[in-house]
């Protein structure tokens, strides 16, 4: 571990002394200190239900606690898609996953003709690179199915100067995980829990940071791999639970929300200590819903919580992708807030580029807008409503769009397609939607009572408006060959 750390060191410097290069040449003014540095902490499987401040009984979650006390608690916030490998793409390009051609999870492979985020996808992180921002990976990829393969790009090609991570999931589990690659470099063993480790290696970078450039700000990409199978988590907080929970595993998966919970709080001590937490915007999140129990054979701890919303991973109903969401902003955020707006991870491309005063060019067709006013409890406007196509869905309705308070879901005659090819495309074009069923959110969190027939203008109106936005976003999916 001693050469891993030096190792770590000489990469982190030499990281800096290219960031540092390149920001050089952009003039700085005024507003450069004013921008803000972000950080965007993305958690793997987390549910709705999972935290104290979304209602959990017995998971501690002292750390987001106080900082959704400190800022502003989303109800309605949705990750990009109801599975990993496509929310994370959808999260990083501000667009449907199913433009930029991946529809589901990506399984490993070094092929070129195997789904993954291309190089010509334009991601938000690129942006920030070019309006002087550092850029910092730590954690979970899952963008592609092979690390350090030129046949597939990589993180660098995405916008990070310095990148830390595994390809999927930290193996053989959370617990002492010998998979992770730093800047492309195989770093074999390391003793540790997955979130610790992470969180450890962006607090490190971000220290060296500081010291070698305070005034230029940086974003960090913090994507924990808990609460995911396989599940490790540290014994005496395991113990803790013993008497509390059903059983061992899942006292097992409330130690793993808490543990992720003791990262979030030694980040938001060092931000403290370093004198920059007023001035960096802090997110906190989920990729998507939370896992079923047992769905696979190496799930035998997933017992994350919906809450009381409707479906899991996978669905295309609210649990599948409504999860848990908290912004901290001392200098720009009112303290105490929960917030009923209507938000989505592909928000985060047009609301860091504003904050960040990068480029942000229309013709990127983005499916996200700007969330800023909401931070300042002012309404913010949605050009575009969320829509979700998934082709692999576990519940019967592969298409969901939320407008408003109103969502209204739809069927498609087809088989579970994981990816979409030249092969299968003509059954997916030819496909038609039907069996509509229609809720309104604000009034009907858990779906329980379908309108479709109660309110046949409503639905007359949502079904049509449905169509335009499937025919829109099927028309610009990408087909693997």
């Amino acid at each position: 571990m001693k050469s891993s750390r030096l190792n770590y060191r000489f990469l982190s410097v030499l990281a800096l002394f290219i960031s540092m290069n390149l920001y050089a040449q952009t003039p700085q003014t005024k507003k450069d200190t004013e921008r803000p540095n972000i950080v965007l902490i993305l958690c793997d499987d987390l549910g709705y239900g999972d935290l104290a401040c979304y209602g959990h009984k017995q998971i501690k979650t002292p750390n987001l606690d106080q900082m959704a006390k400190e800022g502003i608690r989303f109800n309605h916030f949705y990750s990009a898609a109801p599975v990993c490998s496509a929310s994370r793409v959808g999260l990083l390009t501000g667009r449907s996953p199913n433009r930029a051609g991946v529809y589901d999870w990506i399984p490993h492979s070094s092929e070129s003709s195997s789904p993954h985020m291309r190089k010509n996808e334009i991601t938000f992180p690129q942006l920030l690179q070019k309006a002087g921002y550092a850029t910092c990976l730590s954690g979970k990829w899952h963008c592609n199915g092979a690390l350090i393969n030129t046949n597939q790009a990589q993180p660098q090609d995405a916008g990070f100067d310095y990148w830390f991570a595994t390809q999927n999931n930290a193996a053989p589990s959370h617990k002492n995980p010998v998979n992770f690659i730093r800047n492309g470099v195989e770093l074999g063993p390391i003793e540790g829990f997955s979130c610790q480790i992470v969180t450890n290696e962006a607090i490190n970078w971000m220290e060296d940071h500081v010291k070698q450039n305070e005034k230029q700000p940086f974003f960090i990409y913090l994507s924990f791999h808990e609460p995911h199978e396989p599940i490790a988590s540290p014994q005496k907080i395991v113990d803790t639970y013993k008497g509390i929970a059903e059983n061992t595993n899942q006292a097992e998966y409330f130690a793993n929300v808490e543990n992720l919970d003791k990262a979030v709080g030694s980040l938001m001590n060092q931000l403290k200590k370093l004198k920059i937490n007023d001035n960096t915007l802090v997110i906190f999140t989920s990729d998507n819903g939370p896992e079923t129990l047992n769905r696979y054979e190496a799930a035998s701890r997933s017992y994350g919580s919906p809450g009381e919303l409707k479906g899991m991973k996978l669905w295309t109903a609210e649990a599948g992708f409504r999860v848990p969401a908290i912004m901290h902003w001392p200098e720009k955020i009112a303290t105490g807030q929960i917030s009923d707006q209507v938000i989505s991870a592909l928000d985060f491309f047009p609301t860091f580029c504003d904050l960040a005063q990068a480029s942000n060019s229309k013709s990127l067709n983005l499916d996200g807008s700007n969330f800023t006013p909401a931070l300042h409890k002012k309404k913010m406007t949605r050009h575009k409503p969320l829509l979700w196509i998934y082709y692999a869905a576990l519940n019967e309705r592969q298409v969901a769009m939320r407008h408003g308070d109103w969502k209204i879901s739809a069927k498609l005659n087809l088989p579970r397609y994981h990816n979409i090819t030249s092969k299968n495309f003509p059954k997916v074009t030819a496909a038609t939607l039907s069996d509509y069923q229609l809720y309104n959110l604000s009034k009907d969190k858990s779906e329980a009572n379908d309108l479709s027939n109660q309110n046949p203008k409503k639905s007359a109106q949502m079904i049509k408006f449905l169509k335009l936005q499937y025919q829109d976003l099927l028309e610009d999916s990408h087909t693997w060959k």
